[in-house]
């Protein structure tokens, strides 16, 4: 892969960067930038890579 270590994502993140990439590559867009684009659409999509797990709810200290 081009850029960066990828190790980060799940394997869902990974197969949804294929499909995408091959469907880029199908439109006739060059290797690198399909890949590019793919990896770009998933990180708009999931947000990046895994995220750490929790309830989503922050605990702030400035309540009263």
């Amino acid at each position: 892969m081009s850029q960066g270590d990828k190790d980060k994502y799940t394997d869902k993140q990974k197969r949804k960067a294929e499909h995408i990439e091959e469907s880029y590559k199908d439109q006739g867009v060059s290797e690198k930038e399909a890949e590019k684009r793919a990896w770009a659409t998933v990180n708009k999509q999931d947000g990046g890579g895994k995220k750490p797990g929790g309830s989503g709810r922050k605990n702030s200290k400035d309540k009263d």
